[in-house]
């Protein structure tokens, strides 16, 4: 469940790309849940012709993603099949990532890659032949250009070979009810009733359900009619009754035309793995030195391939000879000696099992959780603050008010203010102890609840982020007339407002860019 700025954020993302009506919808699918749509239409007060359109956006641009499922009837009347629609809040938050996924295809697969996944990104999905309509465009080409159309396909696979591009899941996959599922589970056994365990809610098994199998998923072919397969064709519809050949005839041509008309959109999951990537090399980098970012640069390099999931806990196992040919193949990593690959390792913090190596990735992502909010607690609070609540974090446990005074050198009464002034704002958690020993006295107990703190500041990097990008729409909509403007004709007072205006939007957008890989951090990592 998203937290409520996030659902904020998410609801103004939707309205600055799509309109107000589009948000509408979505903002009561985010809040209110999965609904039918005659639900939505209630709840939205839209008619049903808005609502329909506004679903049909979301979809296309993968912010909803349509189920069915059959109902009981009310009244006695048999059971019938309902479509439902979910809000898909990550994908919507990751469309103020797409200049950062843009960049990493720009500097991995070259400018021709990056205009074909800036067309998946602009139309939310598209089929082959649509992105090389797009691309005749954009390039400016007459049709029948073969060449063109060849290094088209050809970047597009490359794309696919890397799994920034995937097919879309099916439109309106069918879930069966919770009892029939249950009972099928029963008749396949003990493995498949742990798969189904882990998908408990309906969501999760409309997102399984819609997924393509992993073996259709990144697969790129290319569909002829040959004359083989139209004499098959008519030799089996030789041998059918009248009424067969027409409802053959109908289901092959349908057949064909989704063959021919697959969608494809881009990877979120993949962008987000290299960016967990980046954001673990970094941190290496900044809390140990540039050679354990180097070792561990070429450890994710070699497994990722390998990788099926976002949040890994741990890197593929790899031999020293596997690690150091891929250091070795990076320009730094050609200084490097074996004996310095083995001492990042143990920077890293490497378990070493039967000759092979692995880093824990959860512990880096731990340690840049709480680097960020120990962060804020100093900027926002102070260092003797920050003290007391890096301590805390530390302990894992409830700390008497005396023994934290003690531990930071800060008096007393200075420590119960400092103390409070967090738990009001919601970074620590205290506990009262009243003792009865002789005289009734009270003890304050406090500590660092993790999982609670950060939500609670996930849910303030949200407000933050949705009040920078309301800021550099205002600053935009306040110098609009500037913008309309050509350069050379911006002089005097205009030309200041012009380079105001810029510094402005460099702050605004750089602080957001920041901030926002904090965010993944904390939700996508």
């Amino acid at each position: 469940m998203a937290s409520q700025y996030g659902i904020k954020l998410a609801v103004y993302l939707v309205s600055s790309y799509f309109g107000d009506l589009v948000a509408k919808v979505c903002e009561c699918l985010l809040r209110r849940g999965t609904l039918p749509w005659r639900s939505i239409v209630q709840f939205t007060e839209l008619n049903p012709t808005q609502v329909k359109n506004s679903l049909l956006v979301l979809i296309q641009h993968n912010c909803v993603q349509a189920f069915a499922m059959e109902q009981e009837g009310v009244f006695g009347e048999a059971p019938k099949v309902v479509t439902q629609y979910m809000a898909l809040f990550d994908n919507i938050i990751h469309h103020m990532r797409f200049p950062k996924f843009l960049a990493i295809v720009s500097e991995e697969l070259g400018k021709e890659c990056e205009e074909i996944l800036e067309g998946l990104l602009q139309h939310g999905r598209l089929s082959l032949n649509q992105i090389l309509d797009r691309h005749k465009e954009t390039s400016n080409q007459s049709g029948g250009n073969c060449t063109a159309q060849d290094a088209l396909q050809k970047n597009f696979s490359r794309l696919l070979c890397v799994r920034y591009v995937e097919r879309c899941p099916a439109h309106e996959p069918f879930i069966a009810p919770p009892n029939e599922e249950g009972a099928a589970v029963k008749k396949r056994g003990a493995k498949s009733a742990k798969v189904t365990e882990e998908l408990q809610t309906i969501e999760q098994r409309a997102l399984a359900a819609a997924a393509p199998m992993e073996a259709l998923r990144f697969l790129f072919e290319t569909y002829t009619e040959t004359d083989d397969h139209e004499l098959e064709s008519e030799e089996n519809l030789s041998n059918m009754e009248v009424g067969q050949k027409r409802k053959h005839v109908d289901s092959e041509a349908g057949t064909n035309k989704r063959k021919k008309e697959v969608l494809w959109r881009a990877n979120f999951e993949q962008f987000v793995r290299r960016l967990r990537h980046k954001a673990c090399i970094e941190n290496a980098r900044t809390r140990l030195d540039d050679g354990a970012a180097i070792v561990l640069s070429a450890i994710l390099e070699a497994s990722r391939s390998s990788e099926t999931k976002v949040k890994v806990e741990s890197s593929i196992p790899l031999s020293m000879n596997t690690i150091f040919e891929e250091v070795m193949k990076s320009e730094d990593g050609r200084i490097m000696t074996l004996e310095h690959v083995r001492t990042a390792l143990a920077q890293l913090a490497a378990i070493s099992i039967d000759e092979t190596y692995s880093v824990d990735l959860k512990s880096i992502i731990e340690l840049a959780q709480n680097e960020e909010v120990e962060s804020i607690v100093l900027k926002r609070y102070g260092r003797e603050a920050y003290r007391m609540f890096r301590l805390l974090s530390k302990a894992g446990h409830l700390l008497e008010t005396d023994k934290i005074s003690d531990t930071t050198f800060v008096e007393k009464k200075e420590t119960a203010k400092i103390l409070f002034k967090l738990w009001k704002d919601d970074y620590l958690h205290m506990e009262k102890i009243v003792a009865s020993a002789g005289r009734q006295s009270q003890f304050l107990l406090w500590k660092v609840n993790k999982h609670s703190l950060w939500g609670h500041v996930l849910d303030e990097m949200y407000h933050a982020a949705l009040n920078l990008r309301i800021r550099n729409a205002h600053e935009q909509e306040q110098e609009k007339e500037i913008l309309q403007i050509p350069r050379e004709k911006l002089v005097g007072d205009l030309e200041k407002r012009s380079k105001r205006l810029r510094k402005v939007r460099i702050v605004l957008e750089s602080s957001l860019m920041r901030l926002d890989e904090a965010i993944m951090i904390f939700h996508d990592f």
